[in-house]
Parts: C-alpha cells; structure tokens; sequence
C-alpha cells in the first residue's frame, strides 16, 4: 500500500493525506452506529485531483468510498473496518462557481454546505429553497447523493427536482461535464438522474448546477392543533385547496415526539398546549404580506369552524417562525438524548397514513408493551420519520439490539402493505441494503446491477452499499 499512499500524497499534496491520528469525524457517521478504519483520507481541492485519486485508486485496485458533510443516516459514507479503503473527503471542493440571476441557477462544487448555498442565493435576493436540518454541516454533493427530501418537498421538490446538470468523476477516473442551465435537453439518457440517488456507487458528484427560484414576498408560519391524524390529513387537503402552490411547509408531530423536545430542551418556546398531533404550516406568498395573512388567516379560520383544528398560533416576526421550525427540527436531536432507537424513515400515500399509523401503532404496542413511539416528518409529501423508542426504565441499547429486527419486520411490512417505500429520503446505505434485497422486485434489482455493473466493473465505488 506504500506505492498507493505515495500516488495519493503526489496526486492532492501530503497534507491531504491523512493517515494518522484521530480520523473519527471521517470513521464515524452520525448516528455513532457504524466505525471504520480508513487506509487514508484523501482531501482533493479540485475536479482535477478527485479524478487523479479516482484513478489511482483504480490501478492499485482500492475501494473508494465518497463523503460529503458525513451527516447520513444509513451508514453510507465511512469505510468499513478492513483498513484498505481510501475515503475521499469533497469537503475542499467548496466554490460557489457562477449564479447567473436571469436564468435562476447557481453552479456549485459538491463539498458546499447546504447553508452556505442558501446564503449565497439570498445574497443576490434569489432562493434555493432545499433545506433540512443539517444544513449547517451537510453539503449539496451529499445531498444529491442521496437524493435528500427536507421541508419543503411539497412545493419545490427532492434535490433531485432542484438539480439541472452535473459535473461527475467516472469510476474510471473520466470526468463527465453534464453542468447544464437547460430546463429541457432530450439528447438521450438522462444521465444525471443515475448519479442522484446512488449514493456514491456509480461516481463521484464533483459539482452541480442547481435552480434558484425569487424570494417570496412574504412568508407565514403556524402552529396547529389536530385531535387526530385523519383531522391533520384534513387540513392538508384544505390548505392546498385554499393555500394551492404557495403551501411550502407541512409537518405533522406527534404529541411524545413534541413531549420528547420539552423534556430535553425545556427552553424551547411553546406555541401551543400539548395536544395529540400538532401541525407546522408555511406559507411563501408571492403577492405580499397583506395577501398572504389573509389567505392564511382565512385558512385556519375555516379550519376551526370546521373542527378540522382545537387551536392555532400564528408566527407575528421571523423570530417566532424560526423557533416554531426550530422546535420541529429538535425533536431528533431530543431522541437522541433519550437514547439510542429505530428509525424508519418511510414514505406512503398520504391517504393511507393515518391508518398506517393507527394499525402499526396497535401492532407495535401489542408486541412490545410500553414501547414509545416517535411520530413525525412531512406529512405534506408522506415522509414519515416513525421512530421506535425503548420502554420507559428498559435500556435503550439493549432493547434496540434485542428488537430492531422485529420491529423493522412489523413496520415494513406494513408500509410494502399499503403500497409505500422503506426509505423516502434518507437512502439505503448499509444500514437497509438487506431490507431493499427482500422488497424490491427481482427485476428492478436486477437493472440496477446492470447499471452497478456496467459503470463499475470493478466494483471500487463505495462498495457493498445499496446492493
């Protein structure tokens, strides 16, 4: 491996290569749930160097393994604990290339932070509107890797539907310029959409020209109360029928999920009482605050002469509007001060949540009395995040050991039952891949092998991840 290491250390600079010390913020993903030992961290600050690495990695027959912000959930971008994979950090590739304001794009390096982009657009008075919780630390590569969701899905779209063109370094080291601002371009396959999505196993996303969209004029936030989850499903459907595109936002929490974010950050503004299920509505009106408050107000009045809600807090200052968000973003990390749980992050029809979560519910209580259960997620596009938490006084380790494979059996089973997906935005990684092996269909895996193996011969590109 010494040819190999002198190569990389000649290909980035020795001082991107690291190979000694405390490696953790690279070994370690997020959820502490998977550690590995990488060969070598290779920290490329260009196209040019990440297709140098590529291709040495080729020759000497290592297995890379791509990572952005490392803020994953599926245990996708750390290596295994072998000690023979190189991990390729794109955290360098970090220049916001052009944003050209008459044709709404931006052209980015993969190693920027979702934040930064954000910052960037609203600099030029523009929006690019993918968010997310780890949008300090996360990076737009990573995004489009995994094809990331967040909050407001229902109007813009994943990041796959936010991406025009890309810039990729090929398994063989061959860099594709597909950076394109068109917004339509039928010159046969789409090769864009086989990079979004795959998590690093087919080449490494080096850079991307994305759409911007003008700011809003105005922008209301609410909190809602909602005795059931039919009764949230019924406000959806009323706030697209009043709010129509201008509905950016719909988050559903359940009552534990909130109970959870006041146990551990009892600091936290509180808009509303406890309540079974609370909604988060937002509004982006392009017309103007008098427009938008009246639409909005006009909203959750009819919401409550109908019963649709018990009560509603309205946001007065973007003060308030980022703490009710901030509010819903806290109720992971409120879970992980609770301890270790199982996640699922799903997707449904949304006129089958209510019932899935009522009947998974009562399967779940049955098998395991007193077991928690985390409800939330974007209820406006049907991203349940339906979390499973130990027992009150059970270990929390313990029981996630002892039960994740049933638990993950009853709520999977339940969620191909009804039509829906085991993972709506948080991708397969190596944490589902065995779980995508029993429920995707023989043929459709069988494609994507096609595709695996046509582009990756080798099978160097984040290896064992997805398939």
């Amino acid at each position: 491996m010494t040819a190999l290491l002198d190569t990389l250390r000649k290909d980035v600079g020795a001082a991107h290569v690291l190979t000694d010390g405390d490696l953790s913020a690279y070994e370690l993903d997020w959820r502490k749930r998977y550690r590995g030992k990488a060969l070598a961290v290779a920290r490329p600050g260009s196209t040019a160097e990440v297709s140098a690495v590529v291709r040495t990695c080729g020759l000497h027959g290592a297995a890379l393994v791509p990572q952005g912000g490392n803020t994953g959930l599926v245990g996708a971008s750390v290596p295994d604990a072998s000690g023979t994979q190189v991990l390729l950090s794109l955290t360098r590739l970090n220049r916001v290339r052009e944003i050209d304001a008459e044709n709404l794009t931006m052209t980015v390096e993969a190693g920027c932070v979702l934040q930064a982009l954000q910052e960037a657009a609203d600099a030029q008075s523009l929006l690019f509107p993918l968010s997310l919780a780890a949008e300090g630390s996360c990076t737009i590569g990573g995004n489009l890797a995994t094809n990331a969701g967040g909050t407001q899905v229902l109007r813009y779209g994943n990041a796959r539907d936010l991406c025009l063109g890309l810039e990729v370094v090929t398994p063989t080291g061959d860099v594709w310029d597909g950076l394109t601002g068109l917004r339509k371009d039928n010159t046969g396959y789409d090769l864009r959409d086989l990079y979004i999505g795959s998590e690093g196993t087919l080449g490494v996303i080096t850079a991307a020209t994305l759409k911007l969209y003008p700011k809003p004029a105005a922008v209301m936030t609410a909190f809602a109360a909602c005795d059931s989850l039919d009764a949230a499903v019924r406000l959806l459907q009323l706030a697209r029928a009043r709010a129509a595109t201008s509905l950016t936002g719909f988050e559903v929490m359940g009552d534990f999920a909130l109970a959870l974010v006041r146990r551990h950050f009892p600091q936290l503004a509180k808009p509303l009482p406890p309540c079974p299920w609370t909604v988060l509505l937002e509004q982006s009106d392009a017309e103007g605050e008098a427009h938008a408050k009246q639409v909005f107000e006009g909203l959750l009045e009819v919401a409550l002469e109908h019963g649709v809600i018990g009560d509603a807090a309205v946001a007065e200052s973007i003060e308030q509007s980022h703490a009710m968000w901030h509010l819903r973003e806290s109720i992971p990390l409120a879970q992980a001060e609770e301890g270790p749980n199982i996640k699922h992050d799903i997707a449904l029809p949304v006129s089958r949540v209510a019932e899935f979560v009522a009947a998974t519910d009562a399967q779940l209580l049955a098998a395991f009395p007193g077991v928690r259960l985390v409800d939330f997620g974007h209820l406006g596009d049907g991203n349940l995040h339906y979390n499973v938490q130990a027992p009150q006084g059970v270990a929390a380790a313990e029981f996630v050991h002892d039960n994740e494979a049933a638990v993950n059996a009853i709520v999977y089973d339940a969620v191909t039952a009804r039509g829906g997906s085991i993972s709506a935005e948080h991708g397969i990684g190596t944490l589902k891949r065995a779980e995508l092996e029993r429920r995707k269909s023989p043929v459709a895996l069988g494609l994507m092998r096609a595709i695996k193996g046509a582009l990756d011969p080798k099978g160097l590109m984040n290896p064992h991840r997805v398939l």
